[in-house]
């Protein structure tokens, strides 16, 4: 699972964009995966542990949300 930090994440639309901290392509973030991790949000700079699936429109999607910090 890769690590990364949250660029954004916007409660009112729910969705967000991760920075792998490996670098790399950024991962889409939606409001599903994030309560399927049991939390309500993330914020800018939250470090987060996370599983890159393939979305519809065949770019990076993180599921699997494990918050760091």
């Amino acid at each position: 699972m890769p690590v990364g930090t949250v660029k954004f994440f916007n409660t009112v639309s729910g969705f967000g964009v991760i920075e792998p901290d490996g670098g790399g392509s950024d991962a889409f973030v939606h409001i599903s995966a994030v309560e399927q991790a049991g939390m309500s949000g993330l914020v800018a700079g939250q470090k987060v542990r996370y599983d890159v699936e393939a979305g519809r429109d065949g770019k990076s999607v993180a599921g699997n949300l494990v918050a760091l910090d």
